[in-house]
C-alpha cells in the first residue's frame, strides 16, 4: 500500500526555503496558501485579517471578482506580443490611465522600481533637450528617509544604510534634502535640476504626511525654476488616501505621476510614469523599453483598475474608513500608542519601545490572526485592503489594543 502524503505544515515550508531562498526578507512566520478579499488563510487553515496589502498592491483585495474575471478572460486570448508589434488592449489602457490622473501620455513598465527608473530616465533626457542642461549635468533633488525601489540607482539616493550598504558605487547626480522642508529644497535647486522627486506621502519612513501646503510649495517652487515635478504615487496612488492621487489634497498637478502597485489589481506586475505630453514626447524608438511593460494581460487588468477607480467608490470608502481608522487610534494615544500620523487608509502607528518592537507587535498580531508590517524602530503601518468593512477595521483596532497592554 502507497503511504499517504504528508502536507507540508508552516513550519516545513518556512524551513524548506532556508538553504535554497535568497535570504533578502525577513517574514513573519505565516504560509498564506488562499486568500479572498481582507482575508488570508493559512496551510493549517487559519484565518487572518490582511492589513498590509501588499503595500497597498492589494487595494481592492485578495482577488477583486471583476479583475479576476477580466484575467481569466484575457488568458484565455492573448497575454504578451512584446512592444514589437501592436495589440488591441494598449491604446484604451494609455487613454483611460491618463484621463483617470489628467495627464497627457503613459509609459507602461512592469514594477515599481522600473516606474522610478524610467522617470529618472525620462527627467533627464527631457532637461538636455528641452531645458538645455548641459551634456551629463543633469541633478535630480530628492527627500531623506525616502523610499523609490531598491535598484543601485535608487538606493544610491537613499538615506537607509541598510539599503545602502555593500551597493556602491553610486549614480551620482542626485541631491537630498530634508522632507517637508521647502527651504532646504529652493536651496538645492540650480540651473541644472532636471527634476523634483518626492512621495506625497512617504511610506516606508512611517506613513509620513507633510505638512498643508508642502506639495503646494514644491509645485510652486518647480515651476518657478523650470524644472519637473516628480510624484511617486506607487503606494499613496490609487485610491489608498481618499483620493485617486495623493497630491490632490493639495489640488496640485505634477508634471510626472509614478504608478505601480495597484494597478496590477494584485495580480500582475504593472506600473507605468503618466506624464506631459511636452515629457513623454522626449522618448524615441529604441531608447526605452520592456518586453513585458504594457502586456496584453497587465493591460487588461490596468484597465479593469482604471475602471474600478472611475466609479469613485473606494476613494469614498478611503475617505470614510479613514476617520474609523483615525479615531480608533487616537483613542490608543497614551496607551501603548505614542504617536501616528495618517491619510485616509493608511497609517504609520509608533509604539511605546518599552512595550515592543515593531517586529514584536507584528508577531503578537499575527497570534491575534491580523497580519501588519513593521517599519523603523517600533512603528507599524496600517494599510487594509479599500474592501475592509467598518467591522473589520474595529476587529483589527481592538486586536492592536491587546497586543498593547
Amino acid at each position: 500500500m502507497t503511504a499517504p502524503v504528508r502536507t507540508r505544515t508552516s513550519a516545513d515550508l518556512i524551513r524548506a526555503e532556508e538553504p535554497v531562498l535568497a535570504q533578502n526578507y525577513h517574514p513573519l512566520p505565516v504560509v498564506v496558501a488562499r486568500a479572498e478579499g481582507t482575508w488570508v488563510e493559512d496551510v493549517e487553515g487559519r484565518r487572518y485579517l490582511d492589513m498590509l496589502a501588499g503595500y497597498s498592491a492589494l487595494n481592492f483585495g485578495h482577488r477583486h471578482p471583476e479583475l479576476i474575471e477580466t484575467a481569466h478572460r484575457q488568458l484565455d486570448r492573448l497575454t504578451l506580443t512584446s512592444r514589437a508589434f501592436h495589440h488591441d488592449l494598449l491604446a484604451e489602457f494609455a487613454e483611460r490611465l491618463a484621463g483617470l490622473t489628467g495627464l497627457d501620455m503613459v509609459l507602461p513598465m512592469n514594477t515599481g522600481a522600473e516606474a522610478v527608473e524610467s522617470g529618472i530616465k525620462v527627467a533627464r533626457k527631457w532637461a538636455y533637450e528641452v531645458k538645455g542642461v548641459p551634456a551629463d549635468r543633469a541633478t535630480i533633488v530628492v527627500a531623506a528617509e525616502n523610499f523609490h525601489g531598491r535598484t543601485t540607482t535608487i538606493v544610491g539616493f537613499s538615506t537607509d544604510e541598510s539599503a545602502r550598504a555593500g551597493f556602491g558605487p553610486f549614480t551620482p547626480g542626485f541631491r537630498i534634502v530634508p522632507y517637508n522642508d521647502l527651504a532646504a529644497l529652493e536651496a538645492a535647486i540650480d540651473a541644472t535640476t532636471a527634476a523634483v522627486l518626492i512621495e506625497p506621502v512617504q511610506g516606508e519612513a512611517g506613513v509620513v504626511v507633510p505638512d498643508d501646503g508642502y506639495l503646494t510649495g514644491v509645485r510652486e517652487l518647480t515651476r518657478r525654476a523650470g524644472c519637473l515635478f516628480i510624484a511617486d504615487e506607487i503606494q499613496s496612488g490609487l485610491g489608498r488616501t481618499g483620493r485617486t492621487l495623493a497630491v490632490e489634497h493639495e489640488s496640485v498637478e505634477p508634471d510626472v505621476v509614478l504608478l505601480g502597485k495597484a494597478l496590477g489589481g494584485g495580480i500582475v506586475p504593472v506600473s507605468a510614469v503618466v506624464a506631459r505630453r511636452a515629457v513623454l514626447g522626449v522618448l524615441r524608438p529604441g531608447e526605452h523599453g520592456s518586453t513585458f511593460g504594457g502586456n496584453p494581460l497587465a493591460a487588461a487588468v490596468g484597465t479593469a483598475v482604471v475602471g474600478l477607480l472611475e466609479t469613485g467608490e473606494f476613494q469614498r470608502r478611503a475617505t470614510e474608513l479613514g476617520v474609523v481608522l483615525r479615531d480608533g487610534l487616537t483613542a490608543l494615544v497614551g496607551r501603548g500608542v505614542i504617536g501616528f500620523r495618517s491619510r485616509g487608509l493608511w497609517a504609520g502607528v509608533d509604539i511605546d519601545p518599552a512595550i515592543g518592537t515593531g517586529r514584536a507587535i507584528g508577531e503578537r498580531l499575527l497570534r491575534e490572526g491580523v497580519l501588519v508590517k513593521d517599519t523603523h524602530g517600533s512603528t507599524i503601518r496600517l494599510a487594509p485592503p479599500l474592501t475592509i468593512t467598518a467591522q473589520e477595521l474595529r476587529s483589527a483596532l481592538a486586536a492592536v489594543e491587546r497586543v498593547l497592554v
